[in-house]
């Protein structure tokens, strides 16, 4: 019984563990007893094949339906926290009712967004759990509780000859509507009897492949009011920011806070500073500045304001002289328009807090960049340079922040699939990453958590690749290619915070490259980094010692532990990176390694389909020495088993292996790791963390459908946990095979899990949590929208396709290439179909086109127009693959369209 109880204990604190949990750490008696088994390990199988599913809610999901909308009047704000910074600032959340709370933008080395353990009952008994092993989602952070600083907005007028204020707060409306869009939110305001609407949109500058303006440490409030009376109104609209500078750390005796004031060309702000009496106050993590600035000719500004509450008197009283405050005192200011509206018409005012931190995060001293601080202090003196940067470019910059924002959702995809697909690339614009002064980008797992933006976590996301394309690259070069790659051209999968390769991350970061290389304007980054690429593709390649084409070397991968044997999905994924190294190798004129890659593909790829495939599924066949010894998926459903393929469908490496065993590999995983609820099945197999709760959907990791015994191997460690969890990350890279495959309702149904699973009035909408806060991984989630896109590109061919999965006769959807993104739309009737390409920003460079043709009779006329120019092209067919050869290159420029028409 003592030595149970002890099992329990373990199986408690370690199973729970995370990455920085080693096993040989861990003391004596808990190695051997990891020995025993595990609590969930002959749980029988019980996730039933028929999901039950409402044919119905299936249909519901392919409706283009509205924003996702959360409402005050059904108790949905509370957790909403929209990161509404610049990437690579801080954390800075905009929440359901309109304010900006949290304020994780001082240097905080705490793991997670909001710190904490909590205590979960798993349905046998109640468990400890940590930040970084689901605490915020079992207990999701309140906005309520976490607002550091003192900031919000207010509006006034007089109507039936009474004053009338409401600040824009949850306690002074019937109702709030929030939209969960990103990167702008758009939030209404109405109560009854009132004679305005009130409508923000918040968020960062964000702008696609531009981002040095999408790195601000600023959010833009746009306060529009509508006159709904018929008479006209004279409407203020406030805002006020804490001065936040040494908010943290300072003391009386530290110095004081001053507020400056400063007018400007069309616009008035506001500075927060410190002045320091003492030296080291100068130099805290808290040691900066914030800035309120708002635009306009005829601005109020007030140095020293005190808006609680807000008062007839807030958006009256004037002073421009600096005002003072000791540290134990909050010094607000505030800034005030007044605006003339007429009946039905309306008036916008245009607000920007920024802020400015820039000390190195101490967490992080393996890093010499972090002593010259982060990018936006290189850029910028303080908060208030970066405010009058906004201001003065704010046409430009929040113009291309919209114009991005109504081409993504201008389509026919729903909205809840466009937002779930985009949102989590606002884990960039959380504490989750940096961009050093260097220049250089790095990341984290989750926040605080899991250094050295880990190759075997960062490999499966594909939003950043796609929509900031340049920070990726830097990656790839700066640390993969430079500072993490071993002289036999193994990639140090932490980079400086480790001493191994990672396999998969190995293979990924391989495809990452060419990833890369594809969304770029020319060859230039491919051949400046071959030499290192193809070291690193040998090391790869040498990793299967008996030349059979599938990797058999113990090597660490992202389930944190070392597997023995031939591995289905680790042989899957370097089966993929050799043949992107191979297309590589073919563009820089090294045939002859191109030939080796292609040997080994096409022996990885006969041998997994004839070796590791089981009858239904794809499976790890044991080492023929060790057997089953060491912890192991085996004979195992595993949620990752075909992953290779889903990544080549992301790079247009097309069909690997045999296609109907891969189908066969995802309709398993369907029927034996999807649970339209998990909680039976996490009440049974023990262990894993709360990343899906009894009542929610999931695709579990790793399931034993045929109920053998020791189907993990007989050494059980505390990474069999992993086993029965949900996380998102590998839930996208599902789905976005899924629907690359064709599975469409299937890959919109687990989406939709994910969706559900973060609904407002669960838990934060815009935070996946896996290993902390914000989890690299869920950036997968954008992979799911270029598949359902059917969308290939190769920006130095001058190449790009589109092959919608579903509602193909009139089709939608935003893109993004190297230089510039813009909207495709495709329309069919009778026997032709027009294809439309409108560039939004920038240019697009094309010299070939790949579209699916579906009418019975094969095309015999195509038009090529680009502007007002017809374009000279060639036209061929393979079954319903279509390719459009244009005579020279073509330079799309923004505000113009490329037309295909075939009949």
């Amino acid at each position: 019984m003592v030595k149970d109880l002890s099992r329990r204990k373990f199986l408690r604190n370690g199973s729970l563990g995370s990455a920085s949990l080693l096993l040989f750490n861990l003391p004596a008696w808990a190695r051997e007893i990891t020995s025993f088994i595990a609590e969930g390990q002959f749980a029988v199988h019980n996730i039933p094949a028929d999901k039950n599913l409402d044919p119905a809610w299936v249909r519901s999901l392919y409706k283009r339906t509205i924003p996702s909308t959360y409402f005050k009047s059904l108790n949905e704000l509370k957790f909403i926290g929209m990161p509404a910074g610049g990437l690579h600032a801080g954390t800075v959340y905009l929440g359901g009712d309109g304010r900006l709370w949290l304020w994780g933008i001082y240097n905080d080395s705490r793991e997670g967004v909001d710190p904490k353990t909590v205590l979960w009952n798993d349905g046998t008994r109640e468990v400890s759990v940590r930040n970084r092993d689901g605490a915020n989602y079992v207990e999701p952070t309140l906005a309520a509780n976490r607002r550091v600083l003192e900031q919000g907005f207010a509006i006034s007028f007089d109507f039936n000859w009474k004053k009338i204020t409401r600040e824009l707060k949850e306690e002074d409306w019937d109702e709030i509507k929030f939209e969960a869009s990103y990167p702008q939110a758009t939030i209404r305001y109405i109560s009854k009897g009132l004679p305005v609407e009130v409508v923000v949109k918040a968020g960062a500058i964000f702008i696609p492949l531009d981002a040095d303006n999408s790195a601000l440490p600023a959010t833009v409030f746009s306060i529009n009011v509508q006159n709904r009376s018929t008479k006209r109104l004279t409407v203020s609209i406030g805002g006020w920011f804490e001065n936040g500078a040494n908010k943290i750390t300072a003391k009386d005796a530290d110095g004081m806070r001053q507020n400056v004031a400063s007018r400007h060309n069309g616009f008035a702000s506001i500075k927060g500073q410190f002045l320091a009496a003492k030296p080291d106050a100068s130099s805290q993590r808290d040691s900066g500045t914030t800035c309120i600035t708002c635009m306009g000719k005829d601005v109020l500004i007030n140095t020293s304001a005190t808006p609680w509450p807000v008062t007839t008197e807030f958006f009256t009283a004037t002073s421009e002289s600096p005002a003072e405050a000791n540290p134990n005192e909050k010094l607000v200011s505030s800034l005030v328009t007044n605006n003339f509206v007429e009946p039905g018409a309306g008036t916008e005012t245009n607000f920007i807090l920024s802020w400015h931190f820039n000390h190195p995060l101490l967490k992080l001293d393996k890093l010499p960049e972090t002593q010259q601080g982060y990018y936006y202090g290189k850029r910028f003196r303080d908060a208030a340079e970066v405010g009058a940067y906004i201001a003065a470019n704010f046409k430009k910059l929040h113009g291309n922040t919209l114009l991005w924002q109504k081409t993504y959702y201008d389509s026919t995809l729903p909205h809840w699939f466009l937002e779930r697909c985009l949102l989590n690339i606002g884990t960039l614009a959380t504490a989750n990453t940096y961009r050093f002064a260097n220049d250089r980008f790095w990341g984290w797992e989750g926040v605080n958590a899991c250094e050295g933006t880990c190759t075997h976590v960062w490999q499966y996301a594909q939003t950043m690749g796609r929509i900031f394309p340049s920070l990726e690259r830097d990656a790839r070069q700066r640390t993969d290619l430079g500072i993490a790659l071993q002289q036999d051209g193994g990639i140090i999968f932490r980079a400086e915070y480790e001493s191994r390769p990672a396999i998969d991350g190995q293979a990924g970061t391989l495809l990452r490259i060419y990833r890369e290389h594809q969304v770029s304007a020319d060859d230039h980054f491919l051949k400046t980094n071959w030499p290192n690429v193809k070291r690193a593709a040998i090391f790869m390649l040498a990793q299967d010692k008996n030349g059979d084409g599938m990797t058999d070397t113990p090597m660490e991968n992202t389930l944190d532990a070392v597997w023995e044997g031939e591995i289905a999905w680790i042989v899957g994924l370097c089966i993929a990176a050799a043949k992107a190294t191979q297309y590589m190798a073919e563009e820089v004129g090294d045939m002859a390694f191109a030939d080796q890659c292609r040997e080994y593909v096409e022996k990885g790829n006969r041998n997994m389909a004839e070796k590791l495939f089981n009858g239904e599924y794809f499976i790890h066949r044991p080492d023929g020495v060790l057997g089953k010894k060491k912890l192991g998926s085996y004979n195992t459903c595993h949620i990752d088993q075909v992953y290779g393929q889903s990544w080549a469908w992301q790079v247009g490496l097309g069909r690997l292996w045999d296609r109907e065993k891969t189908l066969s590999a995802l309709r398993s995983l369907w029927k034996y790791n999807f649970a339209p609820d998990v909680g039976p099945y996490i009440k049974t197999h023990t262990g894993g963390r709360p990343y899906a709760l009894a009542g929610e959907a999931g695709m579990v990791m790793n399931t034993n459908p045929k109920n053998e015994p020791f189907a993990y191997g007989e050494n059980m460690t505390w990474q069999l946990g992993y086993f029965h969890e949900c996380m998102s990350g590998f839930e996208h890279q599902v789905a976005s095979h899924l629907m690359a495959e064709g599975m469409t309702d299937e890959a919109l149904i687990l989406t939709r899990a994910i969706h559900d699973r973060y609904h407002a009035a669960k838990r934060n909408p815009y935070n996946e949590i896996e290993c902390s806060d914000h989890y690299a991984r869920a950036m997968a989630s954008y992979g799911t929208f270029i598949s359902a896109c059917g969308f290939e590109y190769h920006g130095p061919n001058g190449y790009i396709r589109f092959a919608p999965k579903w509602s193909a006769d009139n089709f939608k959807a935003p893109f993004t290439a190297a230089e510039g993104w813009g909207s495709y739309s495709q329309k069919r009737l009778g026997n032709s179909q027009v294809h439309t390409i409108e560039v939004k920003y920038g240019i697009l460079q094309l010299s070939e086109l790949g579209f699916d043709w579906k009418v019975g009779l094969p095309p015999r006329k195509s038009v090529v127009t680009a502007g007002n120019e017809q374009i000279a092209h060639e036209l061929s067919i393979s079954g319903t693959a279509i390719r459009i050869k244009l005579s020279r290159k073509v330079v799309v420029k923004a505000g113009l369209q490329m037309i295909i028409s075939i009949n």
